[in-house]
């Protein structure tokens, strides 16, 4: 019993990354890259390869994260990101057919919010969103220290609620500055790093959008955190204020003033968040 593993796998656009994690320990970390053009054997290979490096005897089950929409009962994955010779994957059944144990499969988004919940910021509470802020904004929703994924693992969607003239995401995640300014996110990051007002500025505005956002979470949601990942996360100082002057105009104040909002600060998360998959199917508790 203390050799059990659980094998994590994230599946991103153009990496697969793997690793063992052993009493709540990351033991191994392999990393490939993969054509994202091949076709979809070959991408199921690049998997396949990945999967038996990492594979032992003690490997009790098996969770993969991946970036695209996702039958968890059947197991099934849908479109892919980035990979367009996956539109509909039996992933489970191929998994499981090939190495003989129980594998767990849901989106990135889902994972991000499982991996803090049992391994970083959000260990111990009852509810929790994880948000993740990257190009676009997704999230992961705890209620009852258990994931929900709705009836087709399309709960949480909260960047596509309409918005303005568009929708949240196209405003509140790195979405903005391409949107509106015609920047890149990356120039505008650096920029503010170097003190340039007219970049920070910019963070600032989309904090307004983003504290906007969190509203519409808290009256979907009432939670007691919110954890916020994804690649803007980094520049949450610049942000910050913005965001949580719009926050504070909630209607209902009790609930702003006992509502945590943190930084995942957890390396691998993507690893952590497919490998939770599997605590939270009750696998390992």
């Amino acid at each position: 019993m203390d050799n059990k593993k659980i094998m994590g796998i994230d599946f991103g656009g153009t990496n697969i990354r793997g690793g063992l994690i052993h009493k709540e320990e990351l033991d191994r970390i392999i990393s490939k890259k993969f054509n994202s053009m091949g076709s979809f054997e070959e991408v199921l290979e690049e998997l396949f390869l990945l999967t038996d490096e990492l594979i032992t005897d003690s490997v009790k089950s098996i969770g993969i994260g991946v970036p695209g929409p996702v039958d968890i009962e059947k197991g099934i994955v849908y479109d892919l990101v980035n990979v367009p010779s996956w539109k509909e994957v039996p992933l489970r059944e191929l998994m499981e057919d090939r190495y003989h144990i129980p594998v767990m499969i849901n989106n990135d988004a889902n994972c991000f919010a499982l991996g803090e919940f049992y391994f970083g910021k959000g260990k111990r509470c009852d509810s929790m969103v994880g948000l993740t802020i990257g190009t676009g904004l997704g999230s992961g929703i705890i209620i009852n220290k258990k994931l929900y994924n709705g009836r087709n693992c399309g709960a949480g969607e909260f960047g596509m609620v309409d918005y303005l003239d568009k929708y949240y995401e196209y405003y509140a995640s790195g979405q903005f500055f391409e949107n509106v300014y015609n920047i890149s996110g990356e120039v505008v990051f650096k920029n503010a790093a170097e003190g340039d007002a007219k970049s920070i500025k910019m963070y600032e505005e989309m904090g307004d959008h983003l504290g906007k956002a969190i509203k519409m979470i808290l009256f979907a949601l009432d939670v007691e955190q919110i954890i916020l990942g994804g690649s803007v996360r980094h520049a949450y100082p610049y942000f910050s204020k913005t965001m949580w002057q719009q926050i504070r105009t909630f209607a209902f104040q009790n609930s702003i003033d006992n509502l945590k909002i943190e930084v995942s600060e957890l390396e691998n998360s993507g690893i952590l968040g497919a490998a939770a998959l599997c605590y939270d199917m009750d696998h390992f508790i």
